[in-house]
């Protein structure tokens, strides 16, 4: 697995769960002081586009370190969540870099198997 799949699923992690967290601060003016409908509708647009990369992006990651069906969505989900994704994208990060490392110097961590050897 290459360094730039965790990469590329650090970035949109963060990126997806601060926007997250702009959206819920933005929600708290719109319906608790009647401010901000527009901003509020921008920062929506703008994060459910960002989410759909964040989750093309986790799936790839997923797929790529052969996670279980419920461990990978639970990722998927974490970017619904406020602040889980900060937690998840750690646990991940810790779990995945070891993989990447092990390639990076040659050495695959899982053997690659052979179909109809």
């Amino acid at each position: 697995m290459k360094r730039s799949v965790l990469t590329r699923y650090r970035v949109m992690a963060y990126v997806t769960a601060v926007m997250l967290l702009v959206l819920c601060t933005c929600m708290v003016f719109k319906y608790g002081f009647d401010q901000g409908e527009d901003l509020t509708l921008m920062v929506s647009q703008v994060h459910g586009l960002l989410f759909m990369i964040y989750l093309v992006f986790a799936f790839d990651l997923g797929h790529k370190a052969r996670w279980p069906f419920g461990k990978l969505l639970w990722v998927l989900l974490s970017g619904t969540i406020p602040f889980a994704a900060f937690v998840v994208e750690r646990r991940v990060s810790v779990e995945v870099a070891p993989l990447v490392e092990g390639e990076d110097e040659g050495n695959p961590a899982e053997p690659v198997k052979q179909v109809g050897a």
